[in-house]
């Protein structure tokens, strides 16, 4: 017999059946976990493509703007080299006429702000807002 040291008493030695503790995971809340990962990794595989044409995007406007490193830029060609560029890449998402271009203080520059969904699990959506601004100069 030992000593309890919070309250000074003597307490019996505990069968060894009793000291065992549980360890481990139980079937349901593996089952739970292995939900949730899935229900994320679906939702990312949903989401891919749509990044995929962002990306499609950018490099489009990276390129155009890289094209004009002058500072007497038209902007109706970069209208055209942004509306080549586009066919090249077969972007669908947005249209090249949605592309904003300003020449403001000498600077030109490219912006372009859209939102785009994906159908994720009956009538739910998943949507994401895209925002790139490319400077030419």
């Amino acid at each position: 017999m030992s000593l309890n040291p919070f309250n000074g008493r003597r307490q019996c030695p505990r069968p060894a059946v009793m000291r065992r503790q549980q360890r481990g995971m139980t079937f349901i809340g593996a089952l739970f976990i292995l939900g949730m990962v899935g229900v994320i990794a679906y939702a990312g595989l949903r989401l891919v493509p749509l990044y995929l044409n962002y990306m499609k995007v950018s490099r489009s406007l990276e390129a155009t703007a890289g094209e004009f490193k002058s500072d007497n830029v038209d902007l109706g060609a970069i209208r055209r080299s942004l509306e080549k560029h586009w066919q090249i890449e077969d972007i669908s998402a947005v249209e090249p006429k949605e592309v904003e271009i300003v020449k403001d203080d000498g600077v030109v520059s490219m912006h372009v702000a859209y939102d785009e969904a994906a159908p994720y699990i009956a009538n739910v959506s998943l949507s994401m807002h895209f925002d790139k601004t490319v400077k030419v100069q």
